[in-house]
This record gives structure tokens, C-alpha cells and sequence, in this order.
């Protein structure tokens, strides 16, 4: 009796806690609501390393690498099954071949070739990895990590050289990616196939201006439909468009490469090329989703999503106006594109802070986006504070509209994470899983692919020699699999990159290839100590 008395009076506490809680909660203005509600501690997983801390170089590896190698870290068959573990790259960034096999030229020929004085690496870019003439050797590289999938993307402007069927279609190039997908397929590689990739035909660029115009939307509608009828037989994973809120933001806001033409974006920071461009991308992948779902889908029994760059932002100090910030940034970055993929128009707080600059949805095409991706796919790779920041000339490297700014550090001095010295990144592997528990509760729990997270090893005196990679790569996968035990639809894991890509400004120099290309030697592919370990995983043999 008495414990039932102990038993009722808890209840009555915890129901009074409630309420008391949903009346502050009340008080506090809507964005940080999503702040706070989202905001979850994983309970009984190992993310020790994963908490802030005091700013340090020194890098907690040992740590991480001990649990690893204990019966705690989660081994490959405690994933669902049917989860794909695999490792990516990207047509622009390793197929090389620029000049070769009927290709015509993308943005990025032009990009690169504007901006020589600022990139690394450009003597690197024409060939880069010379993946169009080694494809098989690197099928084999691919088999030997074990891996069950691969992310791969297509270059437009090898299908269609000037970018329209009108233009003609280059035999050549689809005689290519039917090679390179049935070889992975032979080797028991699943594609997981993006349509584009950061590039395009530069000839729709010099027509009429690529993406900041609507009628571009129709080519890449043409472009589509030929890549569901050449390769839909095998292909069964498709995305869209990756990270288009970077390239709307680092070529239509910051100008990083030189792009944009928005002179009062340039003057006064406030930007109106950069949300034409987003807005095209989404209606162009709206339109691409709708064609392979109502032409395709049944018969090829495939799923088409896209992918977004990602951090979680954690407010810069318990002030309300950080907290607010914090929730801003989510908006303006994953709300840009999410809230039209799933509820078919954009943030509010995007609409009030922007303006008229933001271009407004027909009825029809917010019918068309809503619903329009059956997966997303995030690539994660570090988290920032957010702090509010209400002089938009102040903001450099965010969007100025959102008024918020990342900082590496918080009021108090702390990092998340760890500073990892061969990168100089913040290694936060509770950010991906924070933010995977977040989509799920905001977005109704879809079904997820990380389609990259990885590290550079950009200051690494040896690049194989990657032990805190291996660390990065152990924290991240346990925080992945830490999300799926609370209830979150993960079903495939890409460690970026399989080889070393080309990162444009940075060209080469970050290292980030599970294997090694070696530039001064025959391009020669060398694996990494995180391939090995990789392998190990995958296989099983991770503690032999």
C-alpha cells in the first residue's frame, strides 16, 4: 500500500513537472521551441568523446580506439539487415577523362580553370584519378573493402555533352556507366547512383544561365528519364541533387568561386541568386522524383531521394537569442530543403527573414514536392555552436539572412568535441546522432542514408598511416548505430571518400581516399590503415 502511495505521488510530481513545463515552454518564442524539443542526451551509448570539452589538441584516439576494440562497439551484424555499408566519390572529383570519350565540358572545367591562381592541384584536375580508363582496377580496390554499396554519381556532361538530347546523346558515355555498374554488380557492389553531383554541362550554363533559370528544369527533366531507362534495370538507389544549399550558398552568397553575378549580394549582403538557384534545384528534383515514381518505380522497384550537407548547431550560450539562433541555422540549412521535400514550402521563419528574395511554390508544385523523396540522404561531417549575430555584415561564411553565425567555440571557451590535429576539424560524432533524432521527430522518421562522413588528413605526415580517421570513423558509426537503437531509420552508412578526391580549392591535399593515390607514381592506389581497418569491420575480424 505504502509503495502504491510512493508509486501515485511520483506520478502526480512528474505530472505537475509537465505541466510546468509546457507553461515555460509556451513562453518561449516558436524557433527555439524546435530547439528544445529536438534536443535529446543518447542514454546507455558510449559517446564519451563526443561531449564538450575543454579546448585541446589533444585528441582522446586511445580512447576510442580501446572501445572499439571492446564487445561494446556494435560489429556489423548488430546493423538491420539489408543495411548497406559502403564508401563514395563522386564523376567530378576521380573519373578524370575531361577531354576523352565524347565528354563535353562542365561548370567545373570552366570554374577550375578561372580560378587556377586560388586552387590546388589544378596540373591534377583534367586526369584527376584517371577512374574513366581504371574503373575495373578500382571495382577490385571496392570488392576488397567488402563493402555491399557504392556511391558513385554520373556526369551529365558525358551523356549529353552540351546538355540536351537535341545536342545528341555521347554512346560513348552511356557505354561507360553501363560498364562501371554492371562491373560493380558482378563483384556483388550495389550502385547507389547520383544523377548530379555539383556539375552540369557548361553549354546549359552559357545559354541561359544554368540553374538560375527556370528552363533548365525541362533538360535536367530529359537528362533523367534516359538515366531510368538505360540503367533503372539495375540502378534501384537514385539521388537527385547533392548538397544544393552548399552550392547555393558558397557560389551564390560567399562567391568563393567567383559565380555569382548579384552585385547587391556582393555589396550589401543581401542575396537574391542564391535562393533563385535553390529554388530550381528543388523543382528540378521534384520533377525528376515524380517522373521515376509514376514511370519507373513500380517496374524497377527502385527509391529515389537526394542528399544535404548537415551539422547540428548547438546554441553558443544558454542566452535565449542563442538558443533561437541555433534553431535558425537548422532552418535556413536542412529547413531550406527539407521542409519542401516533406511538407511542400519553406520555413516560416524563412519566409519573414527573407522576404520577397525568396521565390514562392505554385499550388501545384508544393503538391509535387511534398512527399518527393522516399530516403534522405545526409553527409556529415562536423557540428557548430550558434550564436545570434544581428548586423548581417558580420556574417561571413552562413547564411546572412539567418542572422545567426557558427563558431568553433562556445561563450565559455568550449569546443564539441575534439580538435582533430591532422584536420583541424571538430570531431563531434553525438552532432550526427542529435541530428538524426531530430529529422526523425521533425520529418515523421524516413528512411536515411549517411551518404558521407569522413575526415581529411590534410596536415598527416604519412597518409596511410590514418589512425584518427579510424577513430573518427569507429565514433561515428557507433553514434549510428546508437540512432537506430532509438528508433531512427538509418539504413546505409557511405564513408567518404573510397579514393582520394579532388576538393576543389583544396585540390588533393586533404588526403581523404581510403585509398591513397599516388601522384608521383603511376597514380598507383595504396590502401590506408583505415581501409585495412574498414575491411576488418565489414568482415567481421575487427578484434583478430
Amino acid at each position: 500500500m505504502q509503495q502504491m502511495e510512493t508509486l501515485s505521488s511520483l506520478r502526480n510530481f512528474e505530472t505537475i513537472l509537465s505541466i510546468i513545463f509546457f507553461v515555460l515552454l509556451s513562453n518561449v518564442p516558436d524557433p527555439a521551441q524546435g530547439y528544445l524539443l529536438s534536443k535529446k542526451n543518447p542514454n546507455l551509448h558510449h559517446l564519451s568523446a563526443s561531449k564538450i570539452v575543454e579546448a585541446t589538441t589533444t585528441n582522446p584516439y586511445d580512447s576510442i580506439l580501446e572501445f572499439l576494440n571492446s564487445s561494446s562497439f556494435p560489429n556489423r551484424a548488430s546493423f538491420p539487415q539489408g543495411f548497406l555499408f559502403g564508401s563514395g566519390s563522386s564523376a567530378l572529383q576521380i573519373e578524370g577523362g575531361c577531354d576523352e570519350g565524347g565528354r563535353g565540358l562542365g561548370i567545373w572545367d570552366d570554374i577550375v580553370i578561372q580560378n587556377k591562381d586560388i586552387y590546388l592541384d589544378v596540373d591534377k584536375f583534367p586526369l584527376k584519378i584517371d577512374h574513366y580508363k581504371r574503373y575495373k582496377e578500382d571495382v577490385q580496390h571496392l570488392k576488397k573493402l567488402g563493402i555491399n554499396s557504392y556511391r558513385m554519381s554520373i556526369s551529365w556532361s558525358r551523356i549529353m555533352p552540351d546538355g540536351t538530347l537535341k545536342g545528341g546523346i555521347n554512346q560513348e558515355g552511356v557505354n561507360f556507366y553501363n560498364n562501371l555498374i554492371n562491373e560493380l554488380l558482378e563483384n556483388g557492389i550495389e550502385p547507389f547512383v547520383g544523377i548530379m553531383h555539383f556539375d552540369y554541362p557548361l553549354a546549359l550554363k552559357q545559354k541561359f544561365g544554368g540553374f538560375l533559370n527556370r528552363s533548365i528544369v525541362k533538360y535536367y527533366k530529359d537528362y533523367s528519364e534516359l538515366l531510368f531507362k538505360t540503367y533503372g534495370d539495375r540502378v534501384k538507389h537514385w539521388t537527385t541533387i547533392n548538397e544544393a544549399e552548399v552550392t547555393a550558398m558558397f557560389h551564390f552568397m560567399f562567391n568563393l568561386d567567383k559565380v555569382s553575378t548579384d552585385q547587391t549580394c556582393k555589396n550589401t549582403k543581401i542575396c537574391t541568386q542564391a535562393y533563385t538557384l535553390l529554388h530550381n534545384f528543388l523543382i528540378a528534383h521534384a520533377t525528376a522524383s515524380k517522373l521515376y515514381t509514376t514511370k519507373f518505380q513500380e517496374i524497377q522497384r527502385g527509391e529515389i531521394g537526394l542528399a544535404l550537407s548537415s551539422g547540428r548547431y548547438v546554441p553558443y550560450s544558454s542566452k535565449l537569442e542563442d538558443v533561437v539562433a541555433a534553431q535558425r541555422l537548422m532552418d535556413f540549412y536542412w529547413g531550406w530543403i527539407l521542409d519542401p521535400v516533406f511538407h511542400g514550402d519553406y520555413p516560416q521563419i524563412m519566409k519573414k527573414l527573407v522576404g520577397n528574395r525568396l521565390p514562392k511554390f505554385t499550388k501545384k508544385e508544393k503538391h509535387m514536392l511534398k512527399g518527393s523523396a522516399n530516403f534522405i540522404g545526409v553527409n556529415y561531417y562536423t557540428s557548430h555552436f550558434a550564436r545570434h549575430e544581428s548586423n548581417r555584415t558580420k556574417i561571413m561564411y552562413d547564411n546572412f539572412d539567418a542572422l545567426a553565425v557558427s563558431e568553433d567555440f562556445n561563450a565559455e571557451g568550449k569546443t564539441l568535441g575534439y580538435k582533430d590535429q591532422y584536420s583541424g576539424s571538430n570531431v563531434y560524432p553525438e552532432g550526427l546522432y542529435n541530428m538524426l533524432v531530430y529529422i526523425k521527430k521533425k520529418y515523421k522518421n524516413p528512411k536515411i542514408y549517411i551518404t558521407e562522413n569522413g575526415i581529411s588528413s590534410t596536415k598527416i605526415p604519412n597518409p596511410l598511416k590514418d589512425e584518427h580517421r579510424i577513430a573518427y570513423i569507429a565514433a561515428h558509426i557507433n553514434a549510428t548505430k546508437a540512432a537506430i537503437d532509438d528508433g531512427v531509420n538509418v539504413q546505409g552508412y557511405f564513408l567518404w571518400a573510397a579514393f582520394d578526391t579532388y576538393e576543389f580549392q583544396a585540390g588533393y591535399s586533404g588526403n581523404w581516399g581510403l585509398y591513397h593515390i599516388d601522384f608521383n607514381n603511376n597514380l598507383n592506389r595504396l590502401p590506408t590503415d583505415t581501409a585495412i581497418w574498414y575491411k576488418k569491420y565489414l568482415t567481421n575480424d575487427i578484434r583478430n
